[in-house]
């Protein structure tokens, strides 16, 4: 890394389950990068989780507060450390541990349920399981003014709209209904003052995974996507639970897409001078993901956060950050180090 000068950079938090325990190796080794400062977050389902603690934590206590804020939530969630794990666990890979969830009996009976039944015909499955613990966030420091700007992601049921709640409107129910899914769980009912009547949410993935354009009226022209979805699978889904989880993903990874082609079309207007620069936002986009590790897990593992699994996801995303900072320290705040066009060919 030749420059010892500070680099700002604006974060969005892709949702996905269990498996944003990648997002929180992520920010931990990004948050051990004094020179690197964060001047907003978008954050969808885990990633508005994500973003909600580490907003909190460096509010509350800067970096290292972000980084027990983040290992709070994610402990809470079912990590353990990993000197905790039993020895015979020693070789044992997250894609057998996901394959041997997927096929457990338990599991695939309350697939089927989820399948054949609503979440308004079984009380007992209403309430989401993380409301304790997003209730504990600490909200004054979740909305403060200060630190990083915070947008969190949500699909309006009636109208098929993204909602972007931010300062004090991010709330319990803003972050539950960002992760609230339509065959899980009832959908989150909040009021909305644009519409001025009670408005029913489901997960924001639906219409914004993350949402980017909420980051753009900022000074910081990088925004650094932690991706939790795979953009490319080569083996084709055959079994049902694979089928609609691929099906999932293609959707959730759909509005995204959208974004970073308007991005790019942006960036060829501005190239080509057609429009001056200044006058629309020509964003730098980076991306910190790990295809090959998600395509070896299964939605079951997004489902059901498991010790062994969240703490090897949480490695790996330490692991992809310190990469990424070693390879584009420099393209940061003067060039894309994401290939839209080849992307979308």
């Amino acid at each position: 890394m030749a420059s010892k000068a500070t680099k700002s950079i604006n974060l969005a938090l892709q949702g996905g389950g269990a498996h944003g325990a990648y997002t929180w190796g992520v920010l931990d080794r990004l948050l051990e990068e004094e020179r690197l400062e964060i001047a907003g977050i978008s954050g969808t389902s885990a990633g508005a989780l994500n973003g909600a603690a580490l907003k909190s934590g460096l509010v509350g206590g800067g970096r290292q507060g972000a980084k027990d804020k983040l290992s709070w939530l994610w402990h809470e969630i079912g990590a353990v450390d990993h000197t905790a794990l039993p020895a015979w666990m020693t070789g044992v890979t997250p894609q057998l541990v996901s394959n041997a969830m997927q096929l457990s009996p338990a599991f695939m009976a309350v697939d089927m349920m989820s399948r054949l039944s609503s979440p308004y015909q079984f009380a007992a499955l209403s309430p989401h399981p993380l409301e304790k613990i997003v209730k504990d966030f600490s909200y004054d420091r979740v909305c403060a003014a200060e630190g990083p700007e915070l947008f969190i992601c949500a699909t309006n049921v009636r109208s098929g709209k993204i909602r972007i709640f931010d300062g004090e409107a991010i709330t319990t129910d803003a972050i539950l209904a960002s992760g609230c899914l339509p065959t899980l769980f009832k959908a989150v009912e909040i009021f909305d003052p644009k519409t001025d009547r009670v408005e029913a949410y489901w997960d924001g993935g639906y219409m914004g995974n993350p949402a980017l354009f909420p980051l753009f009226p900022n000074d910081t022209q990088d925004i650094v996507i932690v991706n939790i979805n795979p953009l490319h699978r080569e083996d084709i889904p055959k079994t049902p639970q694979d089928i609609q989880n691929r099906i999932n993903e293609i959707s959730f990874n759909g509005s995204l897409f959208r974004e970073l082609r308007a991005i790019q079309f942006v960036r060829d207007l501005i190239a080509e001078g057609k429009v001056t620069r200044g006058t629309m936002e020509d964003v730098l986009v980076h991306m910190i993901s790990d295809d090959a590790l998600m395509t070896q897990l299964s939605v079951a593992t997004k489902m059901v956060p498991t010790p062994y699994v969240l703490g090897e996801l949480k490695d790996a995303g330490r692991a992809a950050a310190d990469r990424f900072l070693q390879d584009h320290w420099s393209d940061l705040n003067s060039t894309s180090s994401v290939d839209l066009r080849s992307m979308f060919s």
